[in-house]
C-alpha cells in the first residue's frame, strides 16, 4: 500500500523544475518519475537537474508510455507546452494507463471555447479511463478567471469586468523574456510576431471565455488583438540582456470579450521591464460596484506552481472527466497532508 501520493512530471524546462521542487517541499508526495525528450537531460538524475546536494534515485526517461505504466503513479504534472494539439497525445497515454493529469497548458484551461470537438474528445476519453484533467496555472487559472469570478459573487448585477496585469518582465526568468521580446528591435519585434515567434499572451481567449461561461453570459464575440510591443525609453539591464532605448521591453496583450456589441469583459496583460508598479487588479461594473488591486502583484512563476500543486487534492477527489477551475471546489492553500487523498 502506497504511504505517497506518487507524481511524474513530464517537462523538466524553467517551469517544470520549479514546480518539482516545490513538490518536494510539500508533505504527503513525492516524485517517483519524470519525462523529458531533451537528449542532455535524459538519463540523469532528477536531483542532478534540480541542482540539489543529493540524488533523488528517479531517472529522467524520454519514454513516457513505459514510465507511466511501470510506476502507476497517482497523477501526472504536465509542464510541456501551452497549445492543446501538442498535449493531447500526454494525455493520452496518462488516460489510458488511469492516472489524472494537472497542466500547465494555458489552452487546457479552458479549451470548449476554440476546440469544442477536442475537448468532447478529450472529456469522453477522461471518464471512459476514470481520470481527472484540469489546466491551470496563475495566468490563465487563477489572477484573470477564477479570481474575477469569486468576485462576483458579491454582486447583484453585473455590467462589465475589466482585469489588469501589470508586471516587470526584468524579473522573470530568461526563456519568458525572449518570448515577449526583450532586447529585440520594433522591427525585429515585427518579424518574430509575423513568424509566430512572439504570440503575445496565450490564454486570454480561455480566460474570458471561463468568466463568461461561470456568468451565463453568451458573448458574440471574443477579439484577442495582436501584441503591442512596449518601446524603452532609457537603458535598461535585466539577467537576460541589456536593453538599450528604443528597443522592445515587453509587451502589451488585450482581449475583449463582446455582448450586444458592448465590450463586457477586458483582460489586459502587459509585461515589459520599465514597469515601476507591478500589480494585479480586477473592476467589475455593476451593483455593487468592486474594485480590487494585488499591491506588487503576484510572481508568475511562484504563482503557477503553487495554484498547481494546491489543486492536486482537488483533480485527486474530482469525478472523471476533463474539468476547468469553475468546475471544482473553491481553491486555496492545502497545507495538509496528501496522504488522505490515497
Amino acid at each position: 500500500m502506497k504511504n505517497e501520493v506518487d507524481v511524474v512530471i513530464f517537462g523538466l524546462g524553467p517551469m517544470g523544475r520549479l514546480i518539482a521542487k516545490g513538490i518536494l517541499r510539500r508533505k504527503g508526495m513525492r516524485i517517483v518519475g519524470a519525462v523529458d525528450v531533451a537528449k542532455d537531460l535524459v538519463g540523469k538524475d532528477l536531483g542532478e537537474i534540480l541542482e540539489l546536494s543529493g540524488e533523488l534515485g528517479v531517472t529522467v526517461s524520454d519514454d513516457a508510455v513505459s514510465t507511466i505504466s511501470k510506476l502507476d503513479p497517482d497523477i501526472a504534472v504536465i509542464a510541456t507546452t501551452s497549445f492543446l494539439k501538442d498535449i493531447i497525445p500526454q494525455l493520452e497515454i496518462c488516460a489510458k494507463s488511469g492516472v489524472d493529469v494537472i497542466s500547465t497548458c494555458e489552452e487546457l484551461t479552458f479549451p470548449f471555447y476554440k476546440y469544442p470537438q477536442k475537448s468532447e474528445e478529450i472529456d469522453k476519453m477522461a471518464i471512459r479511463n476514470g481520470v481527472t484533467i484540469l489546466g491551470t496555472g496563475i495566468n490563465p487559472g487563477f489572477l484573470m478567471d477564477t479570481l474575477p469570478i469569486l468576485l462576483t459573487t458579491v454582486c447583484e448585477r453585473v455590467d462589465s469586468i475589466k482585469v489588469t496585469r501589470m508586471m516587470d518582465s526584468s524579473k522573470r526568468r530568461i526563456p519568458y523574456q525572449k518570448k515577449i521580446g526583450t532586447g529585440l528591435t520594433p522591427e525585429e519585434f515585427m518579424k518574430a510576431m509575423k513568424e509566430k515567434r512572439i504570440t503575445g499572451h496565450v490564454g486570454l481567449e480561455e480566460s474570458i471565455a471561463m468568466i463568461s461561461s461561470s456568468l451565463g453570459w453568451k458573448l458574440d464575440n471574443i477579439e484577442k488583438y495582436p501584441p503591442e510591443p512596449i518601446i524603452s525609453s532609457s537603458d535598461v539591464v535585466t539577467p537576460f540582456k541589456r536593453i538599450r532605448a528604443g528597443e522592445v521591453a515587453g509587451l502589451k496583450s488585450v482581449a475583449d470579450g463582446l455582448m450586444d456589441g458592448k465590450r463586457v469583459i477586458t483582460l489586459e496583460f502587459i509585461s515589459h521591464a520599465e514597469v515601476r508598479e507591478e500589480y494585479d487588479s480586477v473592476i467589475i461594473e455593476g451593483e455593487p460596484r468592486v474594485e480590487e488591486k494585488i499591491i506588487n502583484g503576484v510572481n508568475g512563476d511562484v504563482g503557477t506552481v503553487n495554484v498547481l500543486i494546491n489543486m492536486i487534492p482537488k483533480v485527486l477527489d474530482a469525478e472523471p472527466g476533463l474539468v476547468t477551475m469553475k468546475d471544482l471546489p473553491l481553491p486555496s492553500a492545502f497545507t495538509g497532508d496528501l496522504r488522505q487523498y490515497l
